[in-house]
C-alpha cells in the first residue's frame, strides 16, 4: 500500500475479526485513501461472490450510503485544487472515486448490519428456546445474590443485576448460554406473565457498530434493545412491547454503575 497500511489489518477487516476500535478507524481511514478503499473493495468483492455461490444476498436499503453522506464526501473532493495536468478525464475521476468511497464503507455497512442481525435473531432462537424447555433456567431463584455469584467460573467476567424489590419486574434465574460462539449469561425475567430474556457477552468487534449506544428496534416480531458497557453486551428480548424492555434495560443500566 503507498498509504503504509498494513494489508493484514484489511484482511482482519474483511474477515470481520477486528476490534470495534479498529472497524472504526480503518473505515476512517479508507474515506481518505482511495488505494485501501479499491482494494478493501475488492477483497469483500470476491468474499461476497463466494458467499453468494451458498446464498443469494439483496443488499437491503436500509444498508445503503445516505445521501447526505456523498454529498458530504463530493463536496470535499471539490475543494481540493485540480492538479496543472487535469483535463476532461477528472470530473470522471472525481466521480469513479466518490463511488468507490461509497462502495467500500456500504459494504462494510452490510455486512456489519448482517452480523448484528444474525446476532439479535440467533438471540431470539435462544429465547424461544428457553420458554419452550421445562427447566428453562438452571439456576432458579429471584435473589440477586443468588444468581449472580452462580455465574462464577462459569463464564470468563462478571455483570451486576439491578434491586428489583420496588419494581414490576422480578427474575427468574439464569443459565450459561452461547451467543455468537460466546459463552456468556442468559437472565430470564417476568413482567405481568411476559418474560425477558438478557444476555451478557464479552463484546465482539465488527458485529455491532463502534461505540453504539442504547438501540431498539422490532425483529421477527419480538422487542429487542442492546447497549455495551464496560467491554460487555447486552442484548434484551421478549414478546412484550418496546417501553417494558427499556425500562428494565434502564435498571440494568443503573446497576452497572
Amino acid at each position: 500500500m503507498n498509504c503504509g497500511m498494513d494489508p493484514k489489518m484489511l484482511d482482519a477487516y474483511v474477515d470481520e475479526s477486528p476490534s470495534a476500535e479498529d472497524v472504526a478507524a480503518l473505515e476512517e481511514h479508507m474515506r481518505g485513501c482511495a488505494d485501501c478503499a479499491s482494494e478493501t473493495l475488492a477483497r469483500l468483492q470476491r468474499k461476497r461472490a463466494i458467499r453468494a455461490a451458498a446464498a443469494s444476498l439483496a443488499l437491503a436499503p436500509e444498508f445503503q450510503m445516505r445521501p447526505e453522506f456523498r454529498l458530504q464526501v463530493e463536496k470535499s473532493l471539490g475543494k481540493r485544487p485540480a492538479p496543472r495536468f487535469a483535463g476532461a478525464w477528472l470530473p470522471w475521476l472525481a466521480t469513479a472515486v466518490v463511488t468507490l468511497l461509497i462502495c467500500a464503507v456500504s459494504v462494510g455497512m452490510l455486512v456489519r448490519g448482517r452480523l448484528r442481525n444474525q446476532a439479535v435473531a440467533e438471540a431470539i432462537d435462544l429465547h424461544v428456546a428457553t420458554l419452550a424447555s421445562p427447566n428453562p433456567v438452571d439456576v432458579v431463584s429471584t435473589d440477586r445474590h443468588t444468581v449472580k455469584p452462580w455465574f462464577a467460573g462459569r463464564i470468563p467476567f462478571a455483570f451486576n443485576l439491578p434491586e428489583l424489590q420496588d419494581s414490576p419486574y422480578k427474575l427468574l434465574g439464569g443459565k450459561v448460554a452461547y451467543l455468537h460462539n460466546s459463552p456468556g449469561a442468559e437472565l430470564l425475567f417476568e413482567l405481568r406473565k411476559h418474560q425477558i430474556s438478557v444476555f451478557i457477552v464479552q463484546e465482539q468487534g465488527g458485529v455491532f457498530a463502534a461505540g453504539s449506544g442504547v438501540t431498539q428496534g422490532s425483529f421477527r416480531g419480538f422487542s429487542e434493545e442492546t447497549w455495551s458497557e464496560a467491554g460487555l453486551r447486552y442484548i434484551m428480548i421478549s414478546d412484550t412491547n418496546p417501553s417494558d424492555v427499556h425500562v428494565l434495560g434502564d435498571l440494568l443500566r443503573g446497576a452497572g454503575k
